[in-house]
């Protein structure tokens, strides 16, 4: 029989790491791979499985997540964040892949985000469906620091599929604001080694565009007030990634 591999990459998840593990515990191995957690993340982990893995070079998620891929043994290979939750209709679907075992298919899941304690349908955030499953000797992570990519050895056709995966993106303001500024610094990090420069300017109608875009174009307004609180802090955030490599690129 064809086998699953989880793999997940952490860092301090002792909140929700639990939840992300006890929704994928059926699987046939589970991989993590820690960046270095300062609080109880491993001691959680090594109640569902033994293959924990520590590498503290960080250089960004995609090379994290090959490293992650690395120590994988299963036909098949799941990647997905601690604070992410496999729901039994996804689970299904990915026991039916697995045991179908066709190499040549890579599957998209619809990603449900929970926003400060709010189901978010609207504005663009969901399904955003990811490839999340993949014959491990076919794919894998490529060299970006945020916003990896997955890349594939040969032609393969990409298929939804449609149970969720929670995905438990910000618990509160504050890991909003902490999470947001740390990926627009290695968002200005990798902009700014590619040669691109930005402007205050810029980041102010990249940002105006985007709170329009979310809430008015993609229907944020149908989310009611946590829509509107998103499209704000979204906005927000995408001013901060262009005045990050602006402030990168002016002299002092």
């Amino acid at each position: 029989m064809p086998t699953l591999s989880v793999y997940i990459i952490c860092k301090n998840e002792a909140e929700s790491i639990s939840d992300c593990l006890e929704s994928v515990k059926w699987a046939d191995e589970i991989v993590v791979l820690d960046s270095g957690s300062a609080d109880n993340t491993l001691d959680i982990v090594r109640d569902y499985t033994d293959k924990v893995y520590t590498n503290n070079d960080w250089q960004g998620f995609g090379i994290q997540k090959q490293r992650a891929q690395s120590y994988t043994s299963g036909d098949w290979v799941l990647t997905i964040d601690a604070d992410e939750r496999v729901t039994p209709a996804l689970k299904q679907e990915i026991e039916a892949v697995v045991k179908e075992n066709d190499q040549s298919k890579v599957y998209a899941v619809p990603i449900l985000p929970n926003v400060f304690g709010y189901f978010i349908r609207h504005g663009g955030w969901y399904p955003a469906r990811k490839i999340r499953l993949y014959p491990r000797q076919v794919g894998h992570y490529g060299n970006q620091q945020v916003h990896e990519k997955l890349e594939f050895s040969q032609a393969v056709d990409v298929v939804n599929l449609q149970g969720d995966l929670l995905h438990y993106t910000y618990r509160d303001l504050e890991h909003y604001l902490v999470k947001s500024a740390s990926y627009a610094a290695q968002w200005a990090k990798q902009r700014k080694q590619r040669g691109k420069k930005s402007s205050l300017l810029k980041g102010m109608l990249h940002g105006i565009g985007c709170f329009f875009k979310i809430y008015i174009f993609k229907a944020g307004f149908l989310d009611g007030k946590p829509g509107f609180l998103i499209a704000v802090l979204s906005a927000h955030s995408t001013f901060v990634k262009y005045a990050d490599l602006w402030m990168r690129g002016s002299k002092h």
